[in-house]
C-alpha cells in the first residue's frame, strides 16, 4: 500500500495492516506488528525523505513456515542523508526509543537500499509468536 509522507500515514498504514491480518494471526503477534509498523512508517516520515508523489510505500507478506506463518513488514522511502541507526536513549529521553523497539519486538531487522531509496524491514518468526501468546495468556 502506499501512504503519505505524513503523521496520517502511519495511522493509515496500522488501520489496513490491523484489518487485514486480524483473522490471520494470533492477538499479540497482531499488537507487536501494528507497533513496529507504526515505529517504521513514522521514523520513515520524520527522518527520510518521500518517495516520488511524497509517498512513502508499506508491504507485508506472509510466509508459510514449519511452524507457522512467518510476516515479514517493509517500509520504503526516499531515503535520507544517514540511514537508520539505534540511538542510545535514556529513560528521560523524548525520543530515540523507535528502532529499539523494533529490535525488541521482531526476531530480526535491517535496511536495504537501492538507487530509488531505502526499505527497512523486520520480519516475525512464528515460534516467537508462539512464545509471546503463552506470555500474554499466563
Amino acid at each position: 500500500m502506499v501512504v503519505p509522507h505524513h503523521a496520517t500515514g502511519a495511522r493509515l498504514a496500522r488501520h489496513r495492516l490491523a484489518d487485514e491480518l486480524a483473522d490471520v494471526v494470533p492477538p499479540a503477534l497482531l499488537a507487536d506488528l501494528v507497533a513496529v509498523l507504526a515505529e517504521l512508517v513514522g521514523n520513515a516520515v520524520r527522518h527520510a525523505d518521500p518517495l516520488p508523489g511524497g509517498v512513502v510505500r508499506v508491504a507485508w507478506r506472509l510466509r508459510p513456515a514449519a511452524d507457522g506463518q512467518r510476516v515479514q513488514l517493509r517500509v520504503t522511502d526516499g531515503g535520507s542523508a544517514v540511514g537508520p541507526l539505534m540511538r542510545p536513549s535514556t529513560p528521560d529521553s523524548v525520543d530515540g526509543r523507535g528502532l529499539h523497539i523494533v529490535a525488541g519486538l521482531a526476531s530480526r531487522w535491517g535496511v536495504e537500499r537501492d538507487g530509488l531509496g531505502q526499505s527497512v524491514w523486520a520480519e516475525f518468526d512464528p515460534i516467537r509468536s508462539v512464545r509471546s501468546d503463552l506470555v500474554a495468556a499466563g
